[in-house]
């Protein structure tokens, strides 16, 4: 059996990967995969939670679930987002994007 604390130390550490990945990426892909790692650490901190808390329920699991459906759907919009950006701009980088704002 694995300790708990050893799932709250690798969601601690995927979220600060996250973090780090989105503020020092200046591309969008990598900064869509940043903000999944912080998603997928929200998530494995729902498990572990329902689990330390309330051994015998699934409420924590639900919302794991759940969280995973908003996580694809916003990755499948921002993947749209994405592409459109580099067919009007020939780039996926953000600095591209600040033409858009006139």
């Amino acid at each position: 059996m694995v300790p708990v604390e050893c799932y709250f130390v690798l969601s601690a550490l995927l979220f600060f990967i996250g973090v780090f990945g989105f503020i020092t990426r200046r591309n969008l892909i990598a900064m869509l995969v940043s903000i999944e790692l912080v998603l997928n650490a929200v998530d494995l901190n729902f498990a572990v939670f329902n689990r330390l808390l309330f051994p015998g329920e699934f409420e924590g699991f639900f919302m794991t679930l759940f969280s995973i459906g908003v996580s694809a759907a916003e990755s499948a919009v921002a993947i749209a987002i994405i592409i459109n950006v580099y067919r009007n701009f020939h780039s996926d980088q953000v600095n591209s994007i600040e033409n858009m704002k006139y």
